[in-house]
């Protein structure tokens, strides 16, 4: 198997070892979950953001996609879901505190740049032989993970998903942030 298959395919789980690792190492610090929090909720508002125009495209073991989505967040950066995990997980840590912050906080990046590398890697090369040239044109305009200022002028316009719908698609992810905050919480109480 491809390793970059089997990292898009596990995508949801290759995260446990890090949160395992936060939750452990917990200690947190008042002056760091400010940040810590901002970055979190920046992190799932792009996350939100971007499911409401991807839909439920984004929720799958198989590489591809049924359309290509270049509105919203995605007129800006082709993979703002990765970015916006990346800004989550950073917040994460940053609540959690730790005995060696930046080398926690290296961890995590480092794992999910090298993670994300990888999956982004597979994605383009799947993406480019169902889409063609609209998806050449896109990747040419719009980089992979750092956004433009301004939205490509070329994007699609497609109308995002009531929020309702989006919250639905997005609650696993809603579900484990709160996991792991509890369990940091837990952690910190019986410590």
């Amino acid at each position: 198997m491809d390793i970059r298959q089997f990292f898009f395919q596990f995508r949801s789980f290759t995260p446990i070892p890090i949160a395992l690792s936060i939750i452990y190492f917990a200690q947190p610090v008042l002056t760091l979950m400010i940040p810590g929090v901002g970055l979190l909720l920046i992190g799932e508002y792009i996350r939100i953001w971007a499911v409401s125009h991807a839909g439920g495209a984004t929720r799958t073991r198989d590489v591809g996609a049924p359309f290509l989505c270049t509105s919203g967040p995605y007129s800006r950066v082709r993979n703002p879901l990765y970015i916006g995990n990346l800004m989550m997980f950073s917040g994460i840590v940053l609540i959690a505190g730790s005995p060696n912050l930046p080398l926690m906080l290296g961890v995590t990046v480092t794992f999910f740049i090298v993670q994300y590398s990888l999956i982004v890697s597979l994605e383009e090369e799947t993406l480019i032989g169902i889409f063609g040239e609209p998806y050449a044109i896109y990747r040419k305009n719009v980089r992979a993970l750092l956004p433009r200022l301004t939205a490509w002028k070329d994007a699609e316009p497609r109308e995002p998903l009531p929020l309702g719908e989006t919250l639905i698609t997005e609650k696993r992810t809603l579900q484990n942030i709160v996991l792991i905050l509890m369990f940091i919480t837990l952690r910190t109480y019986f410590s």
